[in-house]
């Protein structure tokens, strides 16, 4: 295994690798991929499956266009590049665009038939639903699009915890494009972690001061929920739970599942481009699913979506 160039690896604008025990690359699990057993353990003992080259390159190719398609009539794509490469237009600034995946039958294709759809059946042993909500991320250039480290639990939990997350990078991720990294064994770490995989974002005080705003849609979470995040910096979440982020030179065709306690984040994309990936989640279509996530048009982190409490 080469040497991880950490001097690629910032967050939020600051170098995070400071020595060679701060990182290391995930584990590919796809020489025990047709071993079903083999896989369930390798889940329950890194919480995090890295399968290199397990969808069908021309799918992942057809969904990326289909996106990048709508970017460039967007007119956020620089004309000077040509337009595959996704290199964004001086001052765009974005990073979540479900909105390219809602009804993209390229994307619904990738997702939620062929491979992915065969590998859950096997994994989880019988049939599965996927949630019906897709998370896109077009994550423009910039220092200010990292993603905070946390759990998905705490945005999905009203349903099965037999829940998995697959983030699909729709093209290749290398280092410096700020693709998902994992924290070493995290999800073993209730210790730590516990109280914070308890919380429900969508839940608030009735007798709060932000009820009504809540209530009316104005913000999203109540503030002390922190956007979900377990901590806002991703060196200190670490200094904290031990362990070393787990990063990959991600290729066309990997994918990378994990379950919803296990710590992850995203680094800075520092280069001209928009990194291109999703978030899709599986379970047993036996077992309750999030009501937030599922329907025609899913009520998310909405007003619909909300649980008052008195506090």
């Amino acid at each position: 295994m080469t040497t991880i160039q950490m001097e690629k690896i910032y967050y939020r604008g600051v170098h995070i690798g400071a020595s060679p025990g701060d990182f290391a690359y995930l584990r590919n699990s796809s020489d025990i991929v047709h071993d079903t057993d083999a896989l369930r353990a390798r889940m329950e003992e890194d919480g995090y499956l890295y399968l290199a080259g397990l969808l069908d390159p021309e799918r992942v190719l057809r969904a990326r266009r289909s996106i990048i398609t709508k970017l460039d009539q967007e007119g956020l794509l620089d004309p000077a590049y040509p337009v595959d490469e996704a290199v964004a237009r001086e001052g765009v600034a974005m990073q979540f665009r479900p909105d390219l995946a809602y009804k993209n039958p390229d994307v619904e294709a990738l997702l939620y038939e062929a491979e992915m759809i065969m590998f859950w059946e096997r994994f989880l042993g019988g049939p599965v639903r996927h949630l019906d909500y897709t998370w896109l991320r077009a994550k423009a250039p910039g220092a200010d699009n990292a993603t905070a480290p946390h759990c998905d639990t705490v945005f999905m939990n009203r349903g099965t915890h037999n829940l998995y997350t697959a983030w699909t990078p729709l093209g290749d991720v290398p280092l410096d494009f700020g693709g998902l990294m994992v924290l070493e064994g995290s999800h073993r770490r209730e210790d730590v972690l516990g109280e914070y995989w308890k919380m429900d974002v969508d839940t608030y005080c009735t007798n709060g001061n932000e009820a009504a705003l809540i209530e009316g849609g104005q913000i999203t979470w109540q503030s002390d929920k922190r956007s979900g995040a377990f901590d806002e910096d991703a060196a200190r979440a670490r200094r904290a739970l031990g362990g070393r982020w787990l990063v990959a030179d991600y290729k066309l065709g990997d994918v990378l599942f994990f379950g919803m306690h296990t710590l992850h984040a995203a680094a800075d994309n520092r280069t001209n481009r928009i990194r291109l990936s999703t978030d899709s989640r599986y379970q047993l279509a036996s077992e309750q699913a999030d009501e937030r996530w599922i329907g025609a048009h899913p009520v998310g982190h909405g007003p619909k979506g909300k649980r008052g409490m008195i506090c």
